[in-house]
């Protein structure tokens, strides 16, 4: 490890288009999440519940990630496993905004916009661990969060630019009554960022053989490192709880910001913005707190920002919509913990030389329960609308009744990491 020149051209050029490849990646799931994904299903005809059920697809693709493991033996090479997919996945991203030029009634473009979403985040999560190894590879061990930070920044800083200007161009296009004009540029735009994805991939290093983290394994081994290593499968115990917090509400946010508080897009991408500034402004102190202390510790006070946002969450009604900037503000600071750490983590409880196996195992089971928690979250949505919106005899939101959800995983979570994760043995590696 002491031997690997970090300071390489090669190694230089490789973080930077790295860099710049999650950037471009980053604003291809921007257009498929929130607001504009809700306005694209809405305009469909999709239910609220269908929609958050639909929105939280990912976890369905964290599911296919064990496939990762024989794909990782491939000849190939994380390089060209890396390009295969993820251009798949970024084209079938694009493509569900020309669904709705399609001579289909609703039914069937229902159908092509979910197999679409959920093909996409298939192939892309099929190579996510296997991408995060290969070009983190090239970033050194002791500032991997610093690092992250840094990455993050920039995603987010052009994110912020990136938003606004589409929200401002999309709410122009309806107030003038052509919305399938504004899904047309946004599916051009999504083109032109797949091809500059494409772009930045190809300038990565590709691995040395003899270094590659994608060499052939034995089964025995993968399950004495990871299912078999307590610190592992508490680690995933913690996945799990973190998958259900936030699966609960999140998916179902997007369309009771334009549906129930009336806003528009644009007023969305500007709170949007705001809560942005606010993460670029303590990413970096998080990286470093996390690389000073321990990709958990990170993780923890993360995790305490999330549950202050789900109870927020609880108190939003039209009456209240100002409290969805509070909320929106918390919940993305909090994502400036969670991401890095998420992935992080694993350094600090498995040998680096099965990071891509235990990425996919800890992903696919967290996975699993994220989407159950986020189908049930979908129910009870129904449940609560189709009553008119109340439950018990209360008069609420159901997205309120599911914040509510969400916070009490959080309190159950932050338990768990004080009196288990925290206390565990950190690898140095």
């Amino acid at each position: 490890m002491d031997s690997v020149n970090y300071n390489s051209p090669d190694f230089k050029r490789s973080r930077g288009a790295y860099v710049a490849q999650c950037t471009f990646e980053y604003f291809i799931s921007l257009l498929v999440g929130d607001v504009f994904l809700a306005k694209l299903l809405s305009s469909i005809g999709i239910s609220d519940a269908l929609t958050g059920i639909i929105s939280s697809f990912i976890n369905v693709a964290f599911i296919i990630q064990i496939m990762s493991i024989p794909l990782a033996n491939s000849t190939l090479g994380s390089k060209k496993l890396v390009l295969i997919f993820d251009t798949i996945s970024q084209l079938l991203f694009c493509g569900i905004y020309f669904i709705p030029f399609l001579p289909f009634g609703k039914e069937v473009k229902t159908i092509l916009v979910m197999m679409a979403i959920i093909v996409a985040y298939t192939s892309n999560h099929l190579i996510l661990s296997i991408c995060f190894k290969w070009a983190n590879s090239y970033v050194e061990p002791t500032k991997r969060a610093s690092f992250s930070a840094t990455k993050e920044m920039v995603s987010l800083i052009s994110g912020i630019i990136f938003t606004t200007s589409i929200g401002f161009i999309i709410d122009k296009f309806e107030s003038i009554g052509n919305l399938n004009g504004g899904f047309l540029f946004i599916g051009i735009t999504m083109l032109i960022i797949n091809i500059c994805n494409f772009v930045c991939l190809m300038m990565i290093k590709k691995e040395e053989k003899n270094t590659t983290s994608c060499s052939k394994v034995l089964l025995k081994d993968v399950l004495n490192a990871t299912l078999r290593n307590k610190s592992f499968t508490n680690l995933i115990i913690m996945s799990v709880l973190w998958e259900c917090t936030r699966y609960f509400s999140i998916g179902f946010m997007g369309i009771f910001k334009t549906k129930d508080l009336l806003l528009s897009v644009f007023v969305v991408q500007i709170i949007n913005t705001v809560a942005n500034i606010l993460r670029i402004i303590v990413s970096k102190p998080f990286g470093r707190y996390s690389d000073r202390t321990s990709f958990a510790k990170g993780f923890e006070l993360a995790v305490t920002i999330a549950m202050m946002s789900f109870f927020v969450s609880i108190f939003i009604t039209p009456s209240t919509w100002y409290l969805i900037i509070t909320q929106t503000i918390l919940h993305h600071v909090s994502l400036a913990g969670t991401n890095m750490n998420s992935y992080n983590i694993v350094y600090s409880y498995v040998d680096q030389s099965y990071f891509t196996q235990a990425m996919s195992i800890k992903n696919c089971i967290s996975g699993i329960f994220g989407f159950g928690a986020s189908i049930l979250g979908g129910r009870i949505l129904n449940f609560v609308q189709a009553n008119g919106n109340s439950f018990l005899g209360i008069h609420l939101y159901g997205q309120q009744l599911l914040s509510a959800i969400s916070f009490v995983f959080a309190v159950i979570l932050l338990i768990y990491m004080k009196l288990v994760i925290e206390k565990q043995k950190v690898k140095i590696q």
